[in-house]
């Protein structure tokens, strides 16, 4: 039995290396595009919807008002703050007339707090461009210059980037790169970047779309109640056949994303479920798969048949070399972490577990502070 799992996983990863090997040369980085003289530099609207961010806010908007690229305006939508998100926001307004704040009180039945928040955001946006972006993201002066040439040179709808996540401690760091590890082989970012796919992709640190295309698919109205709005925004995007792109941008983006493992396991409770459709039979087999393909061949290591050794030795090493083609090139420093991949997948697993088990017991997510039904996710899923 251990032995025909091996031969599985081998397969498996074969497969995936070849697939990521080919897939990864279709992503370009931001850092190779050339800045040309735009002849006419739309207007970009840039939304951020913020609730409870007074630590990372200000820094954030001080370096996307350092833009190089002309013509910007800011929409920031402070989310039912609680803390001082609303006076870092006026306080920066105060220096910048670009600065646009909403502040929202109530949030409407029928919609997650920050799906709402950039959707009103919107209504307000005067750009032919909607840049919607994270409140915690820093932007490199150049960034949206950059961003806005590779729009116009590839003829492009929507533009996404890849930040780095920049997280000081060590164990958040390794699982966090073992996220983007398995966001990489299982979502295939690179077939967005085909245009006869139907892949598609969307980061929320940062996502330009043409205001025409953003309203052709019903804005943010038609993913009112989706916790992973930033990917379904690009999905929807890509349905209607529209052309998205995603670059990666190491050195131009960055964010923390989780400090501590406690914020990433907490954070990544609305989305753990909602790329696994919200069925906790996709869950039992997400557990399984991670364990058999990630951490049995660790195990197995050690065992007394040759031949189970060598079928584990090479499952290792065809997953180093997954691993440095994907993740290696979406975030600084993640080889790092390969030395204690089974452990971090073992951390996943128990990332999985703990938001199903969250979920079930609540009948539910909490997100921003609020409470969202199993029930009334599932159904607009």
């Amino acid at each position: 039995m251990i032995m025909w799992l091996l031969l599985f996983t081998c397969l498996f990863w074969l497969i995936i290396l070849i697939d990521a090997a080919i897939g990864m040369r279709k992503i370009d980085r931001l850092e190779d595009v050339s800045v040309e003289m735009l002849d006419d530099a739309p207007l970009i609207s840039i939304i951020i919807a913020a609730r409870n961010e007074e630590t990372g806010i200000s820094a954030s908007l001080y370096s996307q008002l350092k833009q190089s690229y002309p013509a910007l305006e800011w929409i920031v939508v402070n989310d039912r703050s609680t803390d001082l998100t609303r006076e870092h926001i006026e306080s920066i307004r105060k220096t910048d007339a670009r600065i646009t704040p909403i502040h929202i009180k109530d949030l409407p039945q029928g919609w997650l707090g920050k799906n709402h928040a950039l959707y009103q955001g919107y209504k307000k946006a005067k750009g032919d461009y909607l840049l919607f972006t994270d409140a915690d993201i820093i932007y490199q002066p150049d960034t949206i210059e950059k961003a806005m040439n590779y729009v116009k040179k590839n003829d492009i709808d929507h533009l996404t980037l890849a930040p780095n996540m920049n997280v000081k401690r060590f164990w958040p760091k390794a699982f966090i790169s073992f996220f983007l590890f398995g966001f990489s082989f299982f979502k295939r970012p690179w077939m967005a970047n085909v245009d006869a796919s139907k892949s598609a992709i969307g980061i929320g640190a940062f996502n330009l779309v043409s205001k025409e295309a953003y309203e052709s698919i019903g804005g943010h109205q038609a993913i009112k109640e989706r916790p992973d709005d930033d990917l379904m925004l690009g999905v929807l995007l890509k349905q209607k056949g529209y052309k998205q792109r995603m670059v990666t941008a190491l050195n131009h983006l960055e964010v923390e994303w989780y400090a501590t493992l406690k914020e990433a396991f907490v954070g990544l409770e609305k989305n753990t479920l909602a790329g696994l459709y919200y069925r906790y039979s996709m869950v039992a087999l997400a557990v399984s798969g991670v364990f058999i393909t990630h951490v049995l061949p660790f195990l197995t290591l050690f065992s007394n048949s040759e031949l189970v050794r060598m079928l584990s030795i090479l499952s290792i090493v065809l997953i180093a070399g997954v691993y440095m083609q994907t993740v290696h090139k979406m975030t600084k420093g993640a080889l790092k972490s390969l030395p204690v991949l089974p452990v971090t997948a073992l951390l996943f697993i128990y990332c999985i577990a703990r938001a199903a088990f969250l979920t079930a017991y609540r009948g539910g997510i909490v997100w921003r502070g609020t409470f969202y039904s199993i029930k009334e996710l599932r159904q607009k899923n």
